[in-house]
């Protein structure tokens, strides 16, 4: 059999893994997920990271006839790419973790590329997803919190400090909830999955409700999850075009778990930003393509990225 060259991709979120080998065509020929062990505490969900790549290493050369290249990996929190540190993620208790160096060390030496998990999905979302040919875009997705990643002509923008994209802590109600970052009233704090999540659980008397209840009580009819459900669409609209006005992009895309309620978000909506705007040019908003294989795909494409610029010795 003809080797097959391929590389690492790892998305590592705050309790699972999802992990690939991809071919240089972007072929996934192998897709594995893991937990992270985050309940061993932070060494241990390193040394899980680490295990789980070698092991993905070894299965390349058995399975394709050679190592793999190099290997992409991407992980919440605020991420030093360039000098390969994960400097801070609140939910694995990672503080200036050397991910780039250690994973190089375990996979024999070979390049390793590091990135935010919000970018690096963003990144695969524009290459390969929704963003296909709109040389700027954002893509927002709506989960646990909000985040964002700025695509400029395919590649992300990380910013000076690695911050850039953060529109989840846009304020958009002044003294509104607290949020985690230490302001109040944050787009995070009222149009996140998690938000809504709280404020239908509080509106319906059912401590267990979510964001997709919520959303199938509004598809009924439901008056008081559909006074939930706009005011979170409404907040979100604000957090929309600050980010339309400062980046005026050609495309939004919508992601996460609010997302997959489709045009009970989508519709209303695009009705909110287009009520907002006045001088700025109306972006298309669409749904996110590539679901929670995102990450995994765009930390391949990093990794590829990586042997493009390697400059041969």
């Amino acid at each position: 059999m003809k080797p097959v060259k391929h590389v690492i991709a790892l998305d590592v979120g705050g309790t699972g893994m999802k992990a690939a080998l991809i071919a240089a065509d972007g072929t996934l020929l192998h897709e594995a997920r893991r937990a992270t062990g985050r309940e061993r505490g932070a060494e241990a969900v390193v040394e899980t990271i680490l295990d789980f790549a070698s092991e993905l290493l070894d299965l390349g050369r058995e399975r394709f006839g050679t190592s793999a290249s190099a290997a992409g990996v991407a992980v919440p929190g605020i991420v030093d790419a360039e000098q390969g540190i994960a400097v801070y993620a609140s939910n694995l208790g990672w503080r200036d973790v050397p991910m780039r160096d250690l994973l190089s060390r375990r996979l024999g030496g070979i390049p390793v590329a590091l990135g935010h998990d919000v970018r690096t999905g963003g990144l695969a979302e524009g290459r390969i997803g929704a963003g296909q040919g709109a040389e700027r875009f954002l893509f927002v997705p709506l989960g646990t919190g909000i985040a964002g990643a700025i695509g400029i002509a395919g590649r992300i923008e990380a910013g000076a400090h690695g911050y850039a994209g953060e529109i989840g802590h846009i304020v958009v109600r002044p003294g509104g909830p607290a949020c985690g970052c230490g302001q109040r009233g944050c787009l995070e704090t009222l149009a996140s999955a998690s938000a809504v999540s709280r404020a239908w659980a509080a509106a319906s008397g059912d401590p267990g409700a979510d964001a997709a209840d919520c959303a199938k009580a509004v598809e009924s009819g439901d008056v008081r999850a559909e006074e939930v459900w706009l005011a979170a669409i409404g907040a979100l609209a604000d957090g929309l075009v600050t980010a339309i006005t400062l980046l005026d992009p050609r495309t939004l895309i919508i992601g996460g778990g609010l997302a997959e309620a489709g045009e009970t978000l989508f519709t209303p909506l695009r009705a909110a930003v287009e009520e907002r705007v006045t001088f700025q040019r109306l972006p298309e908003i669409v749904p996110a393509a590539l679901g929670d294989t995102a990450g995994c795909l765009g930390a391949g494409l990093l990794a590829w990225d990586l042997l493009a610029t390697e400059v041969p010795a």
